[in-house]
């Protein structure tokens, strides 16, 4: 008798981000990378308005035809990808100097990039519970890892700082620092930051109603997506041979 294991793989999951870390970075550049941003800032809060209103459309309409408007589909993912590449500019990463340009459209030349498979159908049910009850773990975990970022603030009542930090907050903070001295970001410290940030990704695809798959409780770090996905534990498969 002899034994033969048959490897079972995950297909990928169908939002997916891509980062590649652009060399050489400014050493000061990040300490007026908020004031650059502001112009998108200020764009991105309406944008955001309209993909709250157009994901209750959405909502609607997926509970009653079991299908995403492709328009409204098309518009929310342009807002995500806007605000991926800002951020990855910004303190969710710091990963390029590159300007994010003012666009909803793919911009595969940009170092950011995010990507959502068009559903053709999900579930009806699905979509009522999926975005505040299912995702309630995620949303947990993330609170941790992304959190607000990183502050230090004065404090009135305590005449003192207010110190206050996610993990996502201190990495790019250490990241800062680090490029500050040595003029160079550590890739280790880069490819951990990109996977907190495609887990935050998938689970906003999630709770946009934009995909069915619920999002894997891992951090797949890199700058791309795993070329082969995590395989499942493969069962033994006894065959006889002669």
């Amino acid at each position: 008798m002899t034994e033969t294991t048959t490897p079972t793989t995950r297909s990928p999951y169908p939002v997916r981000v891509r980062a590649e870390l652009e060399a050489p970075l400014s050493r000061w550049l990040w300490l007026v990378k908020w004031l650059l941003i502001v112009p998108h800032v200020l764009l991105l809060v309406v944008l955001w308005a309209a993909f709250c209103v157009l994901g209750i459309v959405a909502l609607v309409t997926i509970v009653i035809t079991g299908r995403y408007p492709r328009a409204i589909f098309n518009f929310n993912l342009g807002v995500l990808r806007w605000s991926w590449r800002v951020s990855y500019y910004a303190y969710g990463a710091l990963g390029t100097d590159r300007y994010p340009p003012f666009s909803l459209a793919e911009e595969p030349d940009y170092p950011a990039t995010l990507d959502i498979d068009y559903p053709r159908q999900l579930s009806r049910g699905l979509a009522l519970i999926k975005w505040w009850l299912l995702a309630v773990p995620h949303y947990l975990i993330l609170a941790v890892l992304v959190g607000g970022g990183t502050w230090l603030t004065w404090s009135m009542d305590n005449n003192d700082w207010a110190w206050g930090t996610s993990l996502i907050g201190l990495l790019v903070l250490i990241a800062a620092i680090t490029l500050a001295f040595t003029g160079a970001y550590p890739r280790p410290l880069f490819d951990l930051i990109i996977g907190i940030n495609r887990w935050a990704l998938r689970v906003a695809g999630y709770t946009a109603l934009m995909t069915d798959r619920y999002p894997p409780f891992r951090l797949d770090v890199g700058s791309n997506e795993p070329s082969t996905p995590p395989a499942e534990a493969p069962l033994p498969v006894p065959q006889t041979s002669p």
